[in-house]
């Protein structure tokens, strides 16, 4: 009796064509909502809100990223001022901001991405093209770039990744 396979029909791989890695630069977004290091964080909170954004880069009048403001960083201020008994009205971005930012390669693969943010715990990263703000990556972005290469282009995509 012969042994028979049950994998089924195989697709013919087609010849001459090569799957480009799905970059950070391809998926990031590039119209940002940003703000600056002088803008009162009362005003930030109703910007996140608005927008239903939970943060944004911090840029100077030439774009060049100077930090990232989060909820978190104006929860932080809200709970000191209620806590000390501090007026909200003063504080600043500046003063709120965290400075020191880090940020991914546009040319990044966008699975290389996913392990940052998993190592990381940060919700996005920017994105800088000689020393200006150029997008942001988030987790979401991440995932949207996952639900359109499922199936068989993960395992090309993966193994043509840059280091």
């Amino acid at each position: 009796m012969a042994i028979k396979s049950f994998q089924g029909a195989r697709k013919q791989q087609q010849k001459g064509t090569t799957q480009l890695p799905c970059r950070v630069c391809d998926y990031m977004t590039k119209d940002l909502i940003t703000f600056r290091t002088d803008q009162k964080i009362i005003e930030v909170v109703e910007i996140l809100i608005k927008n239903k954004i939970s943060g944004g880069p911090v840029v100077n009048e030439k774009n060049e990223l100077v930090g990232i403001i989060s909820e978190g960083d104006c929860l932080k201020q809200i709970s000191e001022s209620r806590y000390y008994n501090m007026p909200m009205e003063d504080d600043t971005v500046e003063q709120r901001m965290v400075k020191n930012v880090d940020t991914l390669d546009g040319n990044m693969n966008v699975f290389d991405a996913a392990n940052v943010f998993l190592e990381s715990k940060h919700r996005r990263f920017p994105i800088l093209e000689n020393g200006k703000l150029v997008g942001q990556i988030s987790q979401k972005d991440i995932l949207m770039a996952a639900l359109e290469m499922r199936g068989d282009n993960w395992n090309s995509t993966i193994r043509t990744s840059h280091p």
